[in-house]
């Protein structure tokens, strides 16, 4: 039975964010490539071990992976944005303001 969970289109879309193919990711998991596809298709289950090694591997948390936070890309620019100085962070801030302005 395919697993019906957040946990593969997170999974896929992990690996996508941090360029790798599944070629790539099977490689720096040391798995198989078609076990990484299994798996983003959900007909392959992940193991508590495998979650951790995909959470590190694409540097992610693993309640993200499993659907628990909210998206990663809200966290990667949070970190990013904190590490700006006040002038560089005003000017993200002017060109957020600029760009909700326009829609």
């Amino acid at each position: 039975m395919p697993d019906t969970s957040p946990l593969p289109t997170q999974l896929r879309t992990a690996r996508k964010r941090a360029g790798l193919t599944q070629k790539q990711a099977a490689e720096r998991l040391d798995m198989h490539r078609p076990t990484i596809s299994e798996i983003e298709a959900g007909r392959r289950r992940v193991s508590a071990e495998e979650l951790r090694r995909f959470a590190e591997a694409y540097d992610v948390s693993t309640s993200w992976l499993l659907g628990e936070e909210a998206d990663e890309r809200v966290q990667l620019a949070a970190r990013a944005l904190g590490k700006l100085d006040s002038d560089d962070l005003d000017r993200v801030i002017a060109v957020l303001t600029s760009m909700r302005a326009g829609t």
